[in-house]
């Protein structure tokens, strides 16, 4: 049955009102051509701190973005109050493109994926070489993740003063990762400190690892105490009192456009969103003869075409161990 005749103007179309009395709802999304560019600092309970131009600024995302979240590294733009007086809030209306993702699950298990970092070029992967001993496993996890999310991995090993790196640096050296070897005297007179600065140079370097390695002691080093007391401070605003080492934080190396983020320590690295497809991007030598691979091949398996590659002389035997030692960590727990 019509509702309405064939000849209706719109004095006959009802409309739905507007209980809350402001403007009817629209699809139509601003794009805030106008707005200004920042940089995520560090996230606290939906409130984020942002770099704009030299400006500190507290800001929290736009009811248009959704479910999308900012996370620290992102590129953001942001509307609203950008002067960085205190008890001002501005707004994120847009999340640009990522370049890299640094990415992990509480368990294999577990399908929620939490994204930790975005836009860092390097991983550095950070483990004492004593107290504690060193977990090859989570080592293997973290560095699946940085060839995954397309970052360049850097083992950074701590503590030499106490065991020497010979064991860690044999296992790993076919993988032809860069490293550096510090002692705690090194890093209470700087020198650690300037050697680490040598790898950081031009980049964006994301730093883990689990609790009590010096992860958060060599950062300190690497990045002034004022700077990052600062830093701290401003995020305090919100009136969460909540210390930065809880929180993935972002710090600039001064007198460089390098930035170095500190994120909080790990007791596990789940690797439930990984894809083997993309790991193998880190073995150029071995990922031209995955062509002859069965279709979703695990490249660990009976009819993977990588054993006749290395066979014929494309790739050495080891990297393929490498690759293969790297992948089957998913199957494994970090402290096997």
């Amino acid at each position: 049955m019509r509702r309405y005749g064939k000849h209706t103007d719109e004095d006959d179309i009802r409309s739905r009102p507007n209980r809350k009395g402001n403007r009817p709802r629209t699809h139509i999304r601003p794009k805030h051509e106008d707005a200004s560019e920042g940089m995520v600092l560090t996230v606290d309970r939906g409130r984020l701190t942002c770099l704009v131009g030299d400006r500190i600024i507290m800001a929290m995302k736009a009811r248009e973005l959704g479910r999308k979240a900012a996370i620290v590294g992102d590129r953001v733009a942001l509307v609203g109050d950008l002067s960085g007086t205190k008890d001002t809030l501005a707004r994120i209306v847009r999340i640009e493109e990522r370049t890299s993702v640094l990415r992990r699950t509480a368990d294999d298990d577990d399908p929620y994926e939490r994204v930790v970092v975005a836009n860092a070029d390097q991983l550095a992967v950070v483990t004492a070489l004593a107290d504690p001993e060193p977990r090859p496993r989570l080592i293997d996890r973290c560095l699946v993740a940085a060839y995954d999310g397309g970052l360049t991995p850097l083992l950074v090993m701590t503590k030499s003063d106490l065991a020497p790196p010979d064991k860690l640096l044999e296992l790993y050296g076919d993988l032809d990762i860069p490293y550096v070897v510090t002692s705690r005297e090194e890093l209470e007179n700087g020198g650690a400190a300037d050697r680490v600065r040598e790898f950081l140079a031009g980049r964006t370097t994301a730093f883990v690892g689990h609790s009590g390695v010096g992860k958060t002691t060599l950062v300190n080093a690497l990045v002034p105490k004022d700077r990052r007391r600062m830093t701290g401070h401003v995020n305090a605003v919100t009136g969460r009192g909540r210390h930065t080492t809880t929180s993935a934080l972002a710090l600039p190396l001064d007198g460089t456009d390098d930035w170095v983020i500190d994120t909080p320590g790990v007791r596990s690295f789940g690797l439930a969103h990984i894809d083997p497809s993309r790991v193998i991007h880190a073995f150029p030598e071995l990922e031209e003869g995955t062509e002859g691979c069965p279709r979703a091949c695990s490249h660990d398996e009976p009819d993977c075409a990588l054993d006749a590659w290395v066979a014929a002389g494309h790739a050495d035997p080891a990297r393929l161990y490498s690759l293969r030692r790297l992948l089957s960590t998913r199957e494994r727990r970090e402290g096997d």
